[in-house]
């Protein structure tokens, strides 16, 4: 996905809630690992309500995307109004987000 694709589906989790930092998640609902990672996402989004959580399902969602190329799954988008933080894949387990978040300043 290039930085243009990456801001725009940034900008509209963004506009969808009023917070200042958003969280997407891309991953499919094919994936066994992606299924096991979203109770750990959602816990996530609890423990941080200050920031938009979003799961997007890339071939639910694909014409928002643009032209996505995910290698890896899960793979998270962090940013807040002046752009994208972090873009890449995560280890599934539950602690990384909240980790990710601190090292961000978020």
């Amino acid at each position: 996905m290039d930085n243009a694709d990456l801001r725009a589906l940034l900008a509209s989790t963004l506009a969808s809630a009023p917070a200042g930092a958003a969280v997407v998640c891309l991953c499919a609902a094919w994936c066994g690992t992606c299924r096991e990672f979203q109770p750990g996402f959602e816990q996530a989004a609890l423990e941080h309500p200050q920031i938009t959580f979003r799961w997007v399902d890339i071939e639910d969602e694909a014409d928002e995307l643009g032209d996505v190329d995910i290698e890896t799954f899960p793979t998270l988008l962090i940013g807040d109004a002046q752009g994208v933080k972090f873009n890449g894949p995560v280890l599934p387990q539950p602690g990384q987000i909240g980790r990710l978040l601190r090292s961000l300043g978020l």
